[in-house]
């Protein structure tokens, strides 16, 4: 029977390799988890349109969107770096709901402290997941911006990562909503759940769009600069 490697549970995502990711994610613990694998699918999602823009850079055929290429990698290879370290606060959020989840209640005292300290980390579980979110519907906007102005040999490059912004997206927004119940603050959770089906649903849309530029093999024209 295949046997999971151990790994050391407090080193940085970034610096496992994928074989170690990958065995940590298998392993019996809770984290990491779904947060941050979204989170390093969001990453690997942002990298690709860092490389469809490297690709593109420095081609005459799309000279009129050297600007435009440049910007979007340099954002992308921005983006790809914190989806790695939003895998690691994620990580670090759900620990530290385990933590508030085993503490003492036989007294009165102990109870409120434990609540107090399940609904700060429940927040802080919500939050992780909901800049993961964010950050897939900037890296979406990128690669939607890309399609018809790169090179159209890594065109189908841009549609994945789009599609791994819909998924990143979906199943970081999945973790906003189980842990809304225990913040405690019905108020406060609505408007995180709102604010996160806006978001996602803006996903949805860019990659839809992303898909019907990249598929339809048409170019466009340069964006228009942005007001200043």
């Amino acid at each position: 029977m295949p046997t999971i490697a151990s790994v050391d549970t407090n080193t940085s995502f970034r610096d496992l390799t994928v074989a170690d990711f990958v065995s940590q994610l298998a392993s019996g613990e809770p984290v990491p988890g779904g947060g941050s694998a979204a989170a390093i699918a969001g990453s690997l999602g942002a990298a690709l349109v860092a490389m469809v823009a490297a690709l593109s850079e420095g081609r005459p055929k799309y000279a009129e969107h050297e600007a435009l290429l440049a910007e979007s990698r340099a954002a992308a290879l921005e983006l790809a770096n914190r989806f790695l370290a939003l895998g690691d606060e994620d990580a670090a959020a759900y620990g530290g709901f385990g933590v508030a989840m085993k503490m003492p209640r036989d007294t009165d005292a102990q109870k409120t402290a434990r609540t107090a300290a399940i609904q700060a980390a429940a927040r802080a579980a919500s939050d992780a997941p909901f800049k993961t979110v964010q950050a897939c519907l900037e890296f979406v906007a990128l690669a939607e911006g890309l399609a018809g102005r790169s090179n159209r040999n890594a065109s189908s490059d841009l549609e994945v990562s789009s599609l791994m912004a819909v998924a990143a997206s979906h199943a970081a927004a999945a973790n906003v909503y189980v842990n809304l119940p225990a913040i405690g603050d019905p108020s406060a959770a609505q408007d995180l759940l709102a604010r996160t089906e806006v978001l996602v649903d803006q996903i949805d849309r860019l990659a839809d769009h992303t898909r019907e530029v990249v598929r339809s093999g048409e170019p466009r024209a340069p964006l228009a600069p942005a007001a200043g």
